[in-house]
């Protein structure tokens, strides 16, 4: 019962992590209605440009260890919302009014620049973060079986679960909600009627870039750094995930995603580790598939 109490426990950093991913990730599958591994790597690029003005706060500017991670938690939204910036308003808006299956080949593109970036910024070195706020909490003991989490791992699940609360209260009840809603159904209806598509196109990029640059400085702190593969990585994971709840609704999104982190920490406390990667995958192809002719967003 311990051993299971604590794989549930393991769980919940993940599934809070692929939530919030899952959760941004829609708002901007709302408007480019394409595939996009762009925000993986956003999500990488934020926690390597953490790393490294965490370690240049340090080394270079002798601050105190809370405020070089202030340093480089601020310059990693700085630049996660700068690359959403961009890509939105230069790449993807343009690409997706002429040809929208364009938007999947320069997604690879922009991640490309974005890893290399990161990578040549940080002269290839692999950079970590000292283990902090990292003292076990005992939640239950069972036959000398402590359930425990961190808490810094308690915090990233907090954090991501108030985002996704207050970005589901925004879309739901908000008149900026009702305008997405209506890009994200017919866009041309929405200019129509008077709404700048392309403005909200791109804020939706924005705020989903804000999304995957947030998760990335929680995951990083958790984790400890972020890995030059990861924006690849979590680029086709973040499609695939997203699709277990459906692409159309953040929210369900978010909880299919969450249902995806609890059962890869189960498998891998109870099944074999070498396969639960094939079998994940296998089914998250399987629903992306079979929802590849969703509605618009109710």
């Amino acid at each position: 019962m311990a051993y299971l109490l604590q794989q549930l426990a393991n769980a919940l950093p993940l599934a809070a992590l692929y939530a919030a991913l899952a959760f941004g990730y829609s708002i901007a599958f709302a408007v480019t209605k394409r595939a996009d591994i762009t925000y993986g790597a956003i999500f990488a690029f934020s926690g390597h440009v953490y790393l490294i003005f965490a370690h240049f706060g340090w080394n270079q500017l002798w601050l105190i260890f809370p405020a070089a991670l202030g340093l480089g938690a601020a310059a990693a939204l700085a630049g996660g919302l700068g690359a959403g910036v961009i890509a939105g308003r230069f790449v993807m808006r343009p690409l997706a009014r002429i040809s929208p299956n364009a938007v999947i080949v320069a997604s690879l593109g922009v991640l490309m620049v974005l890893m290399e970036g990161a990578r040549l910024a940080a002269n290839t070195r692999e950079l970590w973060l000292p283990p902090f706020l990292n003292n076990p909490l005992v939640f239950w003991r069972g036959d000398g079986f402590p359930v425990t989490l961190t808490m810094i791992q308690l915090i990233n699940v907090a954090a991501m679960l108030m985002m996704i609360t207050s970005g589901h209260l925004v879309l739901a009840n908000t008149r900026w909600g009702r305008v997405w809603r209506a890009v994200a159904d017919d866009p041309l209806a929405a200019e129509l009627s008077g709404t700048n598509s392309s403005l909200v196109f791109v804020i939706s990029y924005v705020a989903a870039a804000l999304y995957a640059s947030v998760c990335g400085v929680l995951a990083t702190s958790h984790y400890g750094t972020m890995d030059f593969g990861a924006g690849l990585l979590f680029g086709l994971k973040v499609v695939l995930i997203a699709a277990a709840g459906g692409h159309s609704n953040p929210l369900r999104s978010a909880a299919g995603a969450a249902v995806i982190g609890f059962a890869e920490t189960l498998w891998s406390g109870y099944g074999p580790i070498v396969w639960r990667d094939l079998f994940i995958v296998s089914v998250l192809v399987g629903v992306l598939v079979m929802s590849r002719r969703e509605r618009a967003i109710p």
